[in-house]
């Protein structure tokens, strides 16, 4: 785990809808809070509503940190108790986060140009990646991935970045893992893959993780998995990875939730 973890009740910014399944918090918050790195998590404690006190914190990762401004953000989708709890809240309330956890993204200073592959949820996740990219003067090729057109998110965030932008979805008949496979073995041949980055969807995984082992492309995937402590102690959110022909098994939020992609199993 990299970086110091600490609890801290902060301020909500700004609490907005961002269409019919996802919503988006941003809050102030000091260090080391906002100095989080992409693909790194927090716990948040989510508040009661008359449907009830969700009983665990929820693992969420950082959508994007300004330490000189001392924000924090998040994108998520609501679907239970605890997200329809944190879409609840509004400008001015406290939100308690533990955070920041776990261990994020590599960028190695010799690669010219990144791939990022994600869907859903997974694209709040990949989005910082985008601007940590650009900052260190690599290209950015992102394809996204949704249901429908509208529940497209995080496709701002990576044009902000200066990406290349390609939206897939389910609706038009474009997110199926041959069409993303023809994609990606495109930008492989124009020399504009140095290395894959994966979030969301298993089947999306699977792609990235035949394709790196294949032209020896490094990768790396951000694994969503729930969570109890996310702190390493509670050994629920567990995973099966293959390395050197031998299936380990690794915790999640304590040895990731970034691994290479090319070890992890489904």
């Amino acid at each position: 785990m990299t970086g110091a973890a600490t609890v801290q009740q902060t301020e909500v910014l700004e609490s907005t809808a961002l269409n019919a399944e996802y919503h988006r918090l941003r809050v102030r918050a000091a260090a080391p809070a906002a100095t989080a790195r992409p693909g790194q998590f927090f716990q948040l404690l989510c508040p009661a509503s008359p449907a009830g006190t969700p009983f665990l914190r929820r693992p969420m990762s950082v959508f994007g940190a300004d330490p000189a401004a001392g924000e924090v953000s998040f994108l998520f989708k609501v679907t239970g108790l605890g997200t329809r709890g944190l879409a609840g809240l509004r400008a001015g309330e406290t939100l308690d986060l533990l955070g920041p956890l776990g261990n994020g993204f590599t960028l190695d200073p010799a690669w010219r140009h990144i791939v990022a592959l994600g869907r859903g949820a997974g694209l709040a996740t990949l989005a910082p990646l985008g601007a940590a990219a650009r900052g260190a003067g690599m290209g950015v090729s992102a394809i996204l991935s949704a249901r429908r057109p509208t529940l497209m998110v995080a496709d701002d965030a990576f044009r902000a970045a200066g990406a290349e932008v390609t939206l897939v979805t389910d609706a038009e008949g474009t997110s199926g893992p041959a069409h993303v496979e023809r994609l990606l073995r495109g930008l492989i041949a124009a020399g504009r893959c140095d290395a894959l980055f994966t979030c969301g969807s298993a089947r999306l995984l699977e792609v990235v993780r035949r394709l790196a082992q294949g032209f020896g492309i490094p990768a790396q995937v951000a694994l969503e998995q729930q969570m109890a402590c996310g702190l390493g102690m509670c050994f629920c959110c567990v995973r099966a990875f293959r390395v050197d022909g031998q299936v380990l098994h690794r915790r999640v939020c304590y040895d990731g939730p970034v691994f290479d992609a090319r070890e992890a199993l489904e």
